[in-house]
C-alpha cells in the first residue's frame, strides 16, 4: 500500500497507475467494441468519437486540478491544448502518406491505431530523456526554447510546401532491404508470397506496413517540436506525459473528420508556427523579464487559444472565399 503513495518522477505511483488504466480502457473500448471490423469511418462518427476523447481529456484535467492544485491543472490544460493543436498538423502529413501508398479509408484506422500505440511508448521515452536533461541541466530549456523559435520561423517560410514522400530515405532503404508486395492484402501488415527465384514462400511486408512505419517516423519528427513545447509550459513529468498522450489518443478519431476537409485549414500552419515561436519566447520572457521568473499559465493558454482560433477562423474564411470565387 505504501508503494502506491510513493513518489515516482515527482508524482505518486497511484496517479500513474490511474492514468495507465484510463489509456488501456480507452484503447480496449476503441479496438474491441467500436472497431471490431475494418470499416470506413464517416465524418459524423469521427466528430462524435473525437468529442468523446476530448471530453475524457477535459475530465482528467479536472481531476488533476482538484488533486494536484489549480496551477498544475491549468498547465495540463495548456499543454493538452498545445499538443492537440500541433497534432492537427500531423493530420496533413498522415493524409499525404495514406494518399501516397493508396491506402483505402477502411484500413487507415488500423494503421493509425497501431501507430498511436507505438507513439505512446516512443513519446514516453522521449519525455523521460527530456525530463532527466532538464532536471540535471536546467539550461537545456533554453536550447528547447531556441529550437522552438527556430522551428516556428522555419514553418512560417515553408508552410506552403508539402513533403515529398517518394524522396524519403527510409522508404528507399526499406524498398531495397525488405521484400514488399506491390498490392495491399486487406488489413494485413505481412503476408507470405512465392519467391520469384526459388518458388518458396517468403515473408513480405505490405504497403500498409510501410505506411505505418512512415507515420511513426513522421510522429518522431513532430515530437521533436511538441515535446520541447510542453517542457516550455511545465517540467512536471506527469503533466508533460499525460497532456501529450491525451492529445494523441483522440487523433485517430479526429483524423477522418479533418482529412475530409483538410483543404479548409490551409492557413492553420501559420498559426501553429506562431504558437511555437510564442512558447519558445515564453522561456526567455519568463526568466529574464518577469520578477516571478514565469509567465502565468492562464496567459499562456489565452494566447495559444487565440492564435489557434484565429488560424482556424482565418482558414475557413479564406478557403471559403476562394472556393466561392472558383465556383463563380
Amino acid at each position: 500500500m505504501e508503494l502506491l503513495f510513493a513518489d515516482w518522477l515527482g508524482t505518486p505511483v497511484w496517479f500513474w497507475l490511474s492514468f495507465g488504466v484510463i489509456v488501456i480502457g480507452l484503447t480496449a473500448f476503441d479496438l474491441g467494441f467500436l472497431h471490431k471490423e475494418d470499416k470506413e469511418m464517416g465524418v459524423k462518427e469521427s466528430l462524435k468519437l473525437s468529442a468523446f476523447y476530448i471530453g475524457v481529456a477535459l475530465l482528467f484535467g479536472l481531476w488533476v486540478w482538484f488533486e494536484r492544485g489549480p496551477d498544475l491543472g491549468m498547465k495540463y490544460y495548456t499543454g493538452f491544448f498545445i499538443e492537440k493543436a500541433l497534432s492537427i498538423d500531423n493530420v496533413f502529413i498522415i493524409s499525404v502518406i495514406f494518399t501516397f501508398f493508396a491506402i483505402p479509408p477502411r484500413y487507415q484506422y488500423r494503421a493509425l491505431l497501431w501507430g498511436i500505440l507505438a507513439v505512446i511508448v516512443l513519446r514516453g521515452l522521449m519525455i523521460a530523456v527530456g525530463a532527466a536533461l532538464v532536471q540535471e541541466f536546467y539550461w537545456t530549456l533554453y536550447i528547447f526554447a531556441a529550437f522552438l523559435i527556430f522551428t516556428g520561423i522555419r514553418m512560417l517560410w515553408a508552410a506552403d510546401h508539402e513533403p515529398d514522400i517518394s524522396r524519403n530515405p527510409l522508404i528507399k532503404w526499406l524498398s531495397t532491404h525488405m521484400r514488399i508486395t506491390k498490392e495491399l492484402h486487406g488489413p494485413r501488415f505481412f503476408v507470405r508470397e512465392a519467391d520469384v527465384k526459388t518458388g518458396k514462400l517468403a515473408l513480405a511486408a505490405t504497403p500498409l506496413f510501410l505506411a505505418l512505419v512512415v507515420i511513426n517516423l513522421a510522429d518522431l519528427v513532430f515530437a521533436v517540436d511538441s515535446v520541447p513545447a510542453i517542457f516550455a509550459i511545465t517540467t512536471d513529468t506527469f503533466i508533460v506525459y499525460t497532456s501529450n498522450i491525451m492529445a494523441i489518443l483522440g487523433l485517430r478519431a479526429l483524423y477522418f473528420a479533418l482529412a475530409a476537409m483538410v483543404h479548409r485549414f490551409h492557413y492553420l500552419k501559420y498559426a501553429l508556427a506562431l504558437v511555437l515561436v510564442f512558447i519558445g519566447s515564453k522561456i526567455f520572457i519568463g526568466d529574464f523579464l518577469t520578477e516571478s521568473g514565469k509567465v502565468p499559465p492562464a496567459l499562456s493558454l489565452g494566447v495559444t487559444f487565440a492564435l489557434i482560433l484565429g488560424g482556424v477562423l482565418w482558414s475557413l474564411w479564406k478557403t471559403g472565399k476562394e472556393e466561392g470565387g472558383a465556383t463563380a
